[in-house]
């Protein structure tokens, strides 16, 4: 179990995978999830002793900096940023293999607290208990996060999404 594991490099090793599909579903992109896993994981080990004996849970309170350092970083971004001249060449990115798949593109869209509510219940398997505990919130508003978050997600997803537009035989 993470919270049993006393060496930072262990905690890293046993809990890197998990908090990297976290941090992909987070910021909608593998790249942005390698950077926010690192920051936060640079913070936690400068701070390991406190955070293994005090926390009770070093990885709710990880999944909890993560969230609260996606949600500071999407606040601080969201905002137009004017340059004065347009770039020469445009940087090639990889496509995302979930960039087309509705409930991924559907899933994108939601406010970050949601998406990461979304997140830890249906991917990571969390109880309501443990998504208050790693996000710093009280149940309650786990539950009405989880709520705003599905009627959104159904409001935004039809059912040719969900079948597959080109299932239909025609």
């Amino acid at each position: 179990m993470p919270g049993e594991l006393v060496d930072f490099g262990d905690f890293v090793q046993a809990t890197l995978p998990g908090l990297l599909r976290y941090g992909h579903a987070l910021t909608g992109n593998p790249h942005d999830a390698a950077d926010l896993v690192q920051t936060v994981l640079e913070k936690i080990g400068s701070r390991w002793t406190y955070v293994h004996e005090k926390t009770g849970d070093p990885l709710a309170y990880v999944r909890r900096s993560m969230a609260n350092a996606h949600v500071s970083r999407w606040r601080r971004t969201r905002r137009e940023n004017l340059v004065a001249d347009l770039p020469d060449t445009s940087p090639h990115v990889p496509d995302d293999p979930f960039e087309h798949e509705p409930l991924w593109r559907a899933l994108r869209t939601l406010p970050p607290r949601q998406r990461a509510v979304m997140v830890l219940r249906y991917y990571e398997g969390l109880s309501e208990a443990e998504i208050a505990g790693a996000l710093g919130v009280t149940q309650g508003t786990v539950k009405s996060q989880a709520s705003k978050a599905i009627t959104s997600l159904r409001s935004k997803l039809t059912v040719a999404d969900i079948q597959g537009e080109g299932s239909d035989a025609g």
